[in-house]
């Protein structure tokens, strides 16, 4: 069974004086580590996989502001499921929205207004 989520940290402050995001960067490179497949985003970073490595996965993304030095952080995480375990993956909901995918006018012309 696969999971989707979505995960925003905001730690304060974001980063030190000579990294500004330092903190935030410190989250990313936990995903990165724990070698799932994953979408950095500007707002947030989707990561899929299987629930017994991606829950304990978001509790170390949070952690890791905080131990990069964040006074605190709050952490916004949002997870999809599906009870028969087909839960869609990262690539099956952006695919067609890459390099030249639809356009807002396709989505105009496919709903038929003028």
């Amino acid at each position: 069974m696969m999971i989707l989520a979505e995960v925003q940290c905001l730690p304060t402050p974001a980063g030190t004086s000579d990294d500004r995001h330092a903190h935030v960067e410190a989250a990313i490179a936990e995903i990165q580590r724990a070698g799932v497949h994953h979408e950095v985003g500007a707002l947030g970073t989707t990561l899929e996989g299987e629930p017994d490595v991606v829950w304990p996965l978001l509790r170390r993304v949070h952690e890791a502001c905080l131990d990069a030095g964040a006074d605190t952080a709050i952490t916004i995480i949002k997870v999809h499921g599906s009870a028969d375990g087909d839960a869609p993956g990262i690539d099956d909901l952006t695919a067609k929205f890459r390099d030249g995918g639809p356009t807002a006018d396709d989505a105009t012309e496919r709903a038929g207004a003028p």
